[in-house]
């Protein structure tokens, strides 16, 4: 059989082999469990760099006049690539949906109830092909300004400046025309978004609350995500119920971006509407760190105002109004300066106060929040006169003291649960322990971090590209899929996609919950007459109430 002449003359055997096994090891099991047309589009992608990375690659071997197959070799060895890469297509293709199912096993959800492998198989192939066709058409680009240049210029020297051109080119309209239009039309509409006023958050009355007509914030500039953190903190009658002794109101105060000009503004004006409503006044003083929103997640701060019986201050200062993802590309240093202002201005403060007198210090953050905070904390500089403490939840791979503790942590523990040093210090927990073990009693400082196994914003690196990453090792985390393998760039591509559907499942990947904020806390603070029963309790009453959300 004769192959078709467009095949034997633009077809790159090997190519096609690696563009098909990209495609098929993309269908492999993941951290989060992916919608068919989601997957379809990471196979496509990474078969598209598969392909292409083979093209440079038959490039440079052409650059160095290396010998090739020809004849009668190169007919055999394109049919013998046709043989391989649709039987590695149709086991990949046969085996996704218990791929799929797997990932689902891991973090608890029910089995596919439909087979979407031929919807997969379309949908990725169509995308394929736009993507193909569209690198087809900067290559033709580039060749004609090439021949253009080679007019007036030595070939080599027209081939680079065609390539410097055409990417200069390609990169202008991307960056230009698209991401920063996108970035402009995300941060108007979320800045709209950030000034609605929902009618069901009502304006505090009371004078000693943020936000009141007595406060020095003022409730609209204050933000949607600052409103809401302070409306909606749970009441004394709330609070008694859990604690019917000594229930009290708890502080909340929050400084919206809008309400001054710059951080150092902002952190000034938390810190004396902090003073004003009696914040240093209470047993333990929260300062946290928001996400790029400037959400606070309800299951940590609820949970602490319970735990404590409303005893404790907490207070934050938002930085942006676009999503964590958007604000770390479009002002990566927001976040940092904003954090680490706030954390100065109420810590200089607190070191004024007579040390039996002050209430107990701690910070908090999650996600961008947990990096922006360990980015500011002053750890060395803090020594002679220190906090009592940090938690932070779902911190970024990328994270100051997280990345720090993960790779130097001790040999034999798994990179997914660390234990560092002695545990005097630093500990390591996720939904199904890791707090208990054969540490030394804490020092003056604990840090608590709460990483799921299967948060692909913990676990994410740029080296799992080339490598496996350590929590792959055995013992994997409970909700990692023993089914998991690496696979050369696509376990990156697959990493990075999971992370902008880690909110999906709750209790897994990015979707941190109340009850182990609950443990989280606990173990940070050790409340007085804190106990099994006392736990039980308040997991009870958070059970109730994420039932009725």
């Amino acid at each position: 059989m004769t192959l078709p002449k467009f095949i034997r003359s633009n077809l790159s055997p090997f190519g096609f082999v690696i563009a098909v096994s990209f495609f098929g090891a993309a269908l492999t099991p993941s951290l989060m469990p992916r919608d068919p047309i989601v997957q379809a589009g990471l196979s496509a992608v990474a078969a598209v760099i598969g392909y292409e990375a083979t093209l440079l690659v038959r490039v440079l071997w052409h650059y160095l006049e290396l010998p090739e197959v020809r004849g009668r070799g190169r007919k055999l060895w394109i049919w013998a690539a046709l043989f391989v890469g649709f039987a590695i297509l149709i086991y990949s293709l046969a085996k996704a949906t218990s791929w799929q199912n797997a990932t689902r096993e891991a973090v608890v959800l029910p089995p596919l109830e439909e087979d979407a492998t031929l919807f997969i198989f379309v949908s990725g192939l169509a995308i394929f092909l736009v993507l193909w066709g569209v690198i087809r058409l900067v290559g033709l680009l580039r060749r004609v300004v090439s021949l253009f240049l080679q007019r007036y210029l030595p070939p080599r020297v027209g081939i680079v400046l065609s390539i410097a051109l055409v990417g200069w080119l390609f990169w202008a309209i991307v960056d230009g025309a698209l991401i920063r239009s996108a970035f402009r039309v995300a941060d108007g509409s979320l800045l709209a978004a950030d000034m609605l006023i929902e009618p069901n958050v009502q304006q505090p009355r009371d004078p000693l609350k943020a936000g009141s007509p007595q406060s020095l914030i003022d409730w609209e500039d204050m933000g949607r995500r600052g409103r809401e953190f302070v409306a909606t903190a749970p009441t004394v009658q709330e609070i008694a119920e859990y604690q019917i002794e000594g229930a009290m109101e708890p502080v909340r105060v929050y400084v919206g971006r809008r309400s001054a000009e710059t951080a150092e503004e902002r952190a000034d004006l938390a810190l004396r509407e902090l003073i004003r409503v009696g914040g240093f006044e209470r047993s333990a003083i929260v300062v946290i760190v928001p996400t790029g929103t400037g959400w606070m997640d309800p299951g940590a701060q609820d949970t602490l105002d319970f735990m404590l019986g409303g005893d404790v201050a907490t207070v934050a200062v938002q930085y942006s109004y676009l999503s964590s993802f958007l604000a770390l590309l479009a002002h990566p240093d927001y976040g940092v300066d904003q954090a680490r202002a706030l954390f100065n201005a109420v810590y200089r403060y607190w070191r004024t106060l007579p040390k039996d007198e002050r209430p107990a210090f701690y910070v908090h953050g999650l996600s961008q929040g947990a990096f922006n905070s360990q980015a500011t904390l002053p750890l060395l500089d803090m020594l002679g006169d220190p906090i009592q403490g940090a938690m932070w939840a779902g911190s970024p791979f990328f994270s100051r003291y997280w990345s720090d503790v993960r790779d130097r942590r001790n040999p034999g523990s798994p990179a997914w649960r660390p234990t560092f040093g002695n545990g005097s210090l630093v500990r390591v927990m996720d939904q199904y322990g890791g707090l208990e073990g054969d540490f030394a009693p804490w020092g003056p400082i604990r840090a608590v971090f709460l990483n799921y196994g299967s948060d692909p914003i913990v676990n994410f690196t740029f080296d799992s590209a080339v490598r496996p990453p350590a929590w792959l090792n055995t013992p994997r985390a409970p909700d990692v899929s023993d089914k998991l393998s690496w696979f050369p760039i696509v376990t990156m591509l697959q990493l990075a996609l999971d992370s902008l559907f880690a909110l999906d499942v709750p209790r897994f990947g990015h979707y941190y919950v109340a009850p182990d904020y609950i443990d989280a806390w606990a173990a940070l603070m050790e409340p007085d007459g804190w106990s099994a029963e006392r736990e039980a309790k308040l997991k009870q009453i958070f059970e109730r109430r994420s039932s009725q959300l």
